[in-house]
């Protein structure tokens, strides 16, 4: 399948310092320990490039390839690289071109190099500092680190069923490239070094946001680029997406540890959204790709159940919303109707039969998630109503 987007070519760098992912670091992937720049960052740089790289734009400040590289359990996964520099002012909507950038810098020299540079697309890495660990355009090896921490714990692409996009590679800009980007900024130098992240995710479609493809949308055109073409494939599509949205759901429940304090942790969600920061594979799997927003939170024994409570909440809707969408174009091109209740409960019985964590009881009108835990600690199980009949 070759991934939709604006098409985006990125000239390739070598360069000699990076962190390979534990799962990774028997394997040549000469491609991941590569640098991309837009071609509008050559004047911050005497490197020659190798050569350029096609790709599709992702997000505002990442890029994916549009043909598979490998296959992981069944599923093609594309190369992607975050870090590569952005097309928009932060404090406006205005486009980033070479009057804004030169403004910013007391460089001469640097001005110079800029203005007489090739005019092309612009699009810059800078040194304003971005989301408390991250540059404007760029990747912080802050975030870049946690979200290698986070990918490691997984079984490549799964931590108990929460499915990671999983990061393969931290590459460093060389610091006087690095030191020529930190002489762009507004009003906060970023002082941390900057990275890109190469990783490998199974599409650029995304639910809601930050993608030209999105169940949100356009979930028509998503329909067409994974070939859902009869009911039962549409119909499997919504089990994925109910069977790994539900994990995304219960995360915190997955990764739970129990400390010698008696209090208990797991993973948490920061600053980061299922409508956003996750993206579809072909089958409706959802996987979360930008892993710098995942952050361990210790819980008293007497909060679980409510931070188990606030992490469904915090994504309930967004999950339900896209559900139906998805729902809603499986009927119009293929009929076959049931009450809505009905086939939600139908499908979510079918996605969980195997989960580690959650089980169902029915009480009253109302079928329940029971939500365990990978500790199997039964005091700490929540039930959660999921489908009022």
């Amino acid at each position: 399948m070759k991934l939709k987007g604006s098409p985006l070519h990125l000239n390739v760098y070598e360069t000699s310092e990076m962190l390979t992912n534990k799962h990774f670091q028997e394997y040549s992937m000469l491609e991941f320990e590569r640098l991309y720049l837009p071609e509008s960052m050559r004047p911050f740089t005497n490197l020659n490039p190798l050569g350029s790289k096609e790709f599709v734009t992702d997000d505002n400040r990442g890029a994916v390839a549009p043909l598979p590289s490998l296959k992981i359990d069944g599923t093609d996964f594309y190369f992607s690289v975050k870090g590569i520099g952005s097309t928009t002012n932060p404090f406006s909507h205005q486009l980033l071109g070479k009057a804004e950038i030169c403004n910013l810098l007391t460089d001469s020299r640097l001005k110079d190099k800029i203005v007489n540079s090739e005019e092309v697309a612009p699009r810059y890495l800078t040194g304003e500092l971005w989301l408390r660990g991250s540059p404007y355009g760029g990747q912080g090896l802050e975030h870049a680190t946690t979200s290698m921490k986070v990918s490691e714990m997984a079984d490549l692409t799964s931590i108990h069923g929460f499915r990671i996009a999983p990061l393969v590679k931290i590459v460093f800009l060389p610091t006087d490239f690095e030191n020529e980007i930190k002489k762009i900024f507004w009003y906060r130098r970023f002082r941390g070094r900057i990275v890109q992240e190469t990783r490998l995710v199974p599409s650029n479609v995304r639910i809601y946001f930050h993608s030209g493809s999105t169940i949100g949308g356009n979930v028509r055109s998503v329909f067409d680029l994974f070939g859902i073409d009869t009911n039962d494939k549409a119909l499997e599509f919504l089990k994925n997406f109910v069977k790994s949205g539900i994990a995304f759901l219960t995360l915190f429940t997955r990764t739970l540890k129990s400390n010698e304090d008696g209090t208990f942790s797991g993973l948490d969600f920061y600053d980061v959204w299922l409508d956003k920061d996750a993206v579809l594979s072909p089958d409706g799997t959802i996987y979360f790709v930008d892993l710098e927003g995942l952050e361990w939170i210790n819980v008293e024994k007497k909060k679980v159940a409510e931070k188990i409570d606030d992490q469904i909440f915090r994504s309930l809707y967004e999950f339900m919303y896209a559900y139906e969408q998805i729902e809603r174009e499986r009927y119009a091109r293929f009929g076959s109707m049931m009450d809505r209740k009905v086939q939600f409960e139908f499908l979510l019985r079918e996605a969980l039969k195997n989960d580690e964590v959650v089980d169902f009881v029915s009480e009253g009108e109302s079928l329940k998630l029971v939500i365990g835990n990978i500790l199997r600690e039964q005091q700490l199980t929540k039930k959660f109503p999921i489908v009022d009949r």
